[in-house]
């Protein structure tokens, strides 16, 4: 069996990427003109939450064990400003990046780095915690991206999950596969 801190490395990691997954699944839904609609002038577009988390992701992996997570170059108040400049491609180019990052960076650890201590804007924390954090950070944003893509489709949107209506039928599914395996 393996120890705890691999299979929380691997639980983390397994997280990240149904984050990235439902967030990447809602983004394709959209049009370029969904993609940048605000809700109202005090809300993020889906763009801007996109701008936010290549950066957020950059700032924090890049040489993780070894840097400050918040890097100098980092300019987090440009990250929540579209600009009438941002092109879609441009924006889901830097997430790809920092996604990447943050994976590569997840590769390369081991349970043993799970005590290291790392900073953050100089707050001091362990690896474990800094990746619960950024779970956490990745689950509020890609929440926050669905929900504005299945609000801005509608009735065209095409559910990520358990469609409404559908959980019995869904649930027997599940039993019975779950059935056949043991």
């Amino acid at each position: 069996m393996a120890d705890l801190g691999t299979l929380y490395l691997d639980e983390v990691f397994r997280g990240l990427r149904g984050h990235k997954r439902l967030a990447d699944d809602s983004i394709a839904q959209l049009t370029d003109e969904q993609f940048f609609a605000q809700p109202d002038p005090e809300s993020n577009s889906v763009a801007i939450i996109v701008k936010h988390m290549g950066g957020n992701l950059r700032s924090r992996f890049t040489d993780f064990l070894t840097t400050d997570g918040e890097k100098p170059d980092r300019n987090r108040d440009q990250e929540f400003i579209a600009g009438d400049s941002a092109k879609r491609e441009g924006l889901l180019q830097a997430w790809e990046r920092g996604w990447d990052i943050l994976f590569d960076t997840m590769n390369a650890l081991g349970p043993e780095d799970l005590v290291r201590t790392i900073t953050i804007r100089g707050e001091p924390h362990t690896v474990l915690q800094a990746l619960s954090r950024a779970a956490g950070h990745a689950a509020y944003h890609s929440g926050q991206i669905a929900f504005l893509a299945k609000h801005w489709k509608g009735a065209d949107w095409k559910s990520l999950s358990v469609p409404k209506g559908q959980s019995d039928q869904f649930n027997a599914g599940m039993r019975a596969k779950h059935t056949k395996q043991a």
